[in-house]
């Protein structure tokens, strides 16, 4: 078997689904609300340091994501709020304490909570997994009311066990697994785990911070991407998943170009905007998990 989780099907031979009522590319924008941890190594760097000499505290590459949290988001909460949009966050748990005015803004706006670790750090790197996740969702579901029910981990990176532990702890779904335009049931020990679809391709993070794109290039892939989606979900609807992150997206020279790809969903016929629960709940209910 290809892939140990998810049976190998092509896109063409899949069962024909109804779309949602309000259209049948279902627009699923995440916003990855993240903790980098000052006495620690950064995720991801903008800027190598002088003779390739690492030292911490890091200061230009945590400012670059800080920016991000003071400046960046707020545009972002601004701008899909304002145009009455759905959205996703995948939260770090410990945002709450650590940029609490954010976490309140993105309550106050609405924002679906998605599980994703407690700091910006591989879960891979825990002594335990589990725990780590019963934290994560805990803490949210104190901050916020309700438990999550999907989890996106931090660089989408997962143990050999890890859809059991989540599964374990009451998730219903995962965006983990980027292997389709449409959701899949997944295999686990205890039971089906769904895998919803999210996207690496239209990612500000891959775009921006590793390809190293022109601002305009994610406007420039959603549309060639809404192209081919307008012809294809006239046979089978389509998750159209964006990637966002605060100190990337949210910086005013790709700032304009966000806004004209949020009128670009807005203004095409077929497209709806929804969290990922929904989008889970929609499929779940055409096509019930498997017998375990």
């Amino acid at each position: 078997m290809a892939n140990p989780r998810i049976p190998y099907l092509m896109a063409s031979e899949r069962p024909q689904l109804v779309p949602p009522s309000a259209g049948s590319i279902l627009v699923h924008l995440v916003v990855n609300v993240e903790h980098w941890r000052f006495e620690q190594p950064m995720p991801r760097t903008i800027i190598t340091p002088p003779h390739g000499v690492a030292t911490l505290p890091d200061v230009p590459n945590f400012s670059w994501v800080d920016y991000g949290m003071r400046c960046g988001l707020p545009r972002l909460i601004e701008a899909i709020q304002c145009r009455g949009i759905a959205a996703s966050t995948s939260f770090n748990a410990s945002v709450i304490e650590a940029y609490p005015g954010a976490a309140q803004a993105m309550l106050e706006a609405g924002w679906e909570f998605i599980g994703h670790g407690v700091h910006q750090k591989s879960i891979q790197q825990s002594a335990d997994e589990s725990a780590l996740i019963h934290e994560a969702l805990d803490r949210i579901e104190a901050f916020t009311g309700t438990r999550p029910r999907g989890w996106l981990s931090p660089g989408l990176r997962e143990s050999e066990h890890m859809p059991e532990l989540l599964r374990e702890a009451g998730v219903d779904h995962v965006f983990d697994w980027v292997v389709d335009d449409l959701p899949n049931w997944m295999r686990t020990r205890h039971g089906p785990l769904l895998s919803v679809p999210y996207n690496l391709e239209l990612n500000d993070s891959i775009i921006y911070a590793i390809e190293k794109h022109t601002s305009s290039e994610f406007l420039h892939r959603l549309q060639r991407t809404l192209a081919v989606f307008k012809r294809e979900s006239t046979r089978q609807p389509r998750v159209l998943a964006l990637g966002l992150h605060p100190h990337l997206m949210g910086v005013p020279h790709r700032f304009s170009y966000f806004e004209e790809m949020l009128e670009l969903l807005m203004g095409t016929p077929g497209v709806c905007f929804m969290t990922g629960s929904q989008i889970a709940d929609w499929y779940a209910g055409q096509m019930p998990p498997p017998a375990a």
